[in-house]
């Protein structure tokens, strides 16, 4: 891929996109399975904000540029991450969007590593991020989670062996075909999870160390868990710098 070869140092320090304004920012953490997607949906839904999923993007190919779309698609189905400099610059164009740059966003998938965290915060400057909310989901959960996961091929919308939709495999939003994702064979899941572990500990730590972590039990009904993220959430906004957006005043009643 000679069209990515500079270095993700490089990248951060000229030609990022700077993303400024009183906006809400917000990242969700946590492992594959733990929740993110529905939770993300749920919380830019509430704060009238897009959802930004960098998974969802791969998968559809976005801003990728045709000729990286066939080693991106043998990557994800090994279960391997993105090279930090491919991510770094799709993220960097999304953030580049108005809606972004006016309201903020809830973003799901990035950052992994720290790299990419040092990357999102140059892209922020000076506002940077409100808070990076670790969803908390044991392993094992995370496992049947994902065993029994299921996707829309069309509009993204999250179902499971469990909860499937009203009629057959098609989906209640839009119609369109629901299937199990590419990526969630059983050794790209055990994959993505060996990496998740491998990275997860340092960038956690480093958002721990910035003031900006916060954590939610993952574990219980998604309405439980949604309404303990919106609290956390809006308490770490209340408690941030006062020339930061808020979140109360952006959200929905």
């Amino acid at each position: 891929m000679p069209a990515h070869k500079a270095s993700l140092s490089e990248n951060a320090s000229c030609g990022l996109t700077t993303v400024r304004g009183s906006a809400s920012r917000v990242v969700l953490l946590g492992r594959q399975g733990a929740g993110k997607g529905t939770q993300a949906e749920r919380l830019a839904a509430h704060f009238d904000v897009p959802r930004i999923s960098t998974g969802d993007m791969f998968r559809a190919g976005a801003d990728t540029g045709a000729e990286l779309n066939g080693d991106l698609s043998r990557s994800m189905k090994a279960g391997e991450l993105m090279p930090d400099v491919v991510v770094v610059e799709m993220v960097r164009a999304r953030l580049s969007h108005t809606d972004a740059i006016e309201t903020g966003f809830v973003m799901e998938g990035f950052p992994r590593n720290v790299a990419q965290a040092e990357a999102l915060d140059s892209m922020l400057a000076p506002d940077g991020l409100d808070v990076a909310v670790e969803l908390v989901v044991p392993s094992d959960l995370v496992r049947m989670r994902l065993a029994s996961r299921r996707v829309c091929v069309d509009c993204g919308a999250n179902y499971s062996v469990a909860q499937p939709p009203r009629s057959g495999w098609t989906c209640d939003v839009c119609g369109g075909q629901v299937v199990s994702r590419q990526d969630d064979n059983q050794a790209a899941i055990d994959r993505r999870l060996a990496l998740y572990e491998e990275q997860s500990a340092p960038l956690i730590e480093w958002y721990r160390r910035t003031g900006r972590l916060a954590a939610v039990d993952g574990t219980g009904n998604p309405d439980t868990v949604s309404q303990n993220l919106l609290a956390t959430v809006a308490d770490h906004h209340a408690r941030a710098q006062p020339n930061v957006g808020g979140l109360n005043q952006g959200g929905k009643s």
